[in-house]
C-alpha cells in the first residue's frame, strides 16, 4: 500500500506504522485517518506492531483543528466515528500492538494510544484529552478508555479539566507502562517485548487478546465463560498440539500459527 500520511516499516513480522505529518505534529486528518483505517482492516501475517508518530515533538498532538473548525454537525459526528473505528481496528488486531509515545500524546493521539496493548513513553511525553477547551469531548473512545486505564476518578478530573499528564504522572497512575530516556530506547524495548510475544503461539497470543478485550467490564459468571470457549478453542489449534508435543519432548516448539 501507497500512503502519504503514515510510513510503514516491517522488520521480519514486527511492523512499526508511524504517522508522518511532523510539520503540524502528526496531528489526525481525515486523510490519516482513512488511511489508518486503509491499513488496519484484515491485517494478516505480522507478528506485532509498534505504533509511533514521526519526528522529535509528537506522537499525536490531536485531531486537525483546522478541519473540524468548518464540520457541519453530521460532518462531525462522521469524523468522529471514522476515529472509533480506526481504533477499533487496533484493539481488535489478532497480535499485540505497542504504543511508542514521545512528545504530544493528545486528544485523538491519547486515543490512538490507548487502544493499543500498551504504552510505551519517552520522559518528555505528555498525555491528555484537551477537547473541553475546544467546545470538544473526546470522540475517537478517550471517554470510554480513560476510565479502563486509570481510576475512573482520574479519568474524570482529566476530562473534565482538560489539563495533561506528563510521562512520570502517566506511569504512576498506570496509563503508561513503561518509561525511557530516549526514543531510540524506548523503540527498542518495544521491539524486544514484541520479540518476546512472537516466540509464544500465535494462536494462543490471538485468543488471550479476544479474551481481555470482550471480558472487560462484564459480570464475573459472563467474562469466566468467556475465557472457558476460547480455552475449548485453544485446542482446536495445530498451535497447542505443538506446544504440549515440544513440552514433553523437551525441545523448542515451531509454532505453525494456526
Amino acid at each position: 500500500m501507497a500512503f502519504r500520511t503514515l510510513t510503514v516499516d516491517d522488520n521480519d513480522g514486527i511492523v512499526t506504522l508511524a504517522i508522518d505529518r511532523p510539520g503540524v505534529l502528526n496531528a489526525l486528518s481525515r486523510q490519516t485517518l482513512t488511511e489508518l483505517q486503509r491499513f488496519l482492516t484484515g491485517l494478516t501475517g505480522f507478528r506485532g506492531m509498534i505504533l509511533t508518530g514521526s519526528g522529535e515533538r509528537a506522537f499525536v498532538a490531536g485531531a486537525d483543528i483546522r478541519e473540524m473548525a468548518a464540520m457541519t454537525p453530521e460532518e462531525g459526528e462522521e469524523f468522529g466515528r471514522l476515529g472509533q473505528e480506526v481504533t477499533r481496528l487496533i484493539e481488535a488486531a489478532p497480535f499485540p500492538v505497542i504504543a511508542c509515545v514521545n512528545g504530544y500524546a493528545l486528544g485523538g493521539g491519547c486515543e490512538l494510544a490507548m487502544a493499543c496493548d500498551y504504552i510505551y513513553a519517552t520522559a518528555d511525553a505528555v498525555f491528555g484529552q484537551p477537547e473541553v477547551r475546544l467546545g470538544l469531548i473526546p470522540a475517537f473512545g478517550g471517554c470510554v478508555r480513560l476510565q479502563r486505564h486509570v481510576a475512573p476518578g482520574r479519568a474524570r478530573e482529566m476530562i473534565y479539566t482538560g489539563r495533561n499528564v506528563d510521562a512520570g504522572e502517566a506511569l504512576r497512575i498506570g496509563l503508561v507502562n513503561r518509561v525511557f530516556v530516549t526514543r531510540e530506547e524506548m523503540l527498542e524495548a518495544a521491539y524486544e517485548s514484541l520479540a518476546l510475544v512472537s516466540a509464544n503461539s500465535p494462536v494462543a497470543v490471538a485468543l488471550s487478546k479476544e479474551v481481555v478485550n470482550d471480558s472487560r467490564g462484564r459480570e464475573i459468571g459472563a467474562a469466566l465463560d468467556i475465557e472457558a470457549h476460547a480455552f475449548r478453542r485453544a485446542f482446536t489449534s495445530e498451535d497447542m498440539h505443538e506446544g504440549t508435543q515440544a513440552f514433553l519432548s523437551k525441545r523448542r516448539p515451531a509454532f505453525p500459527g494456526k
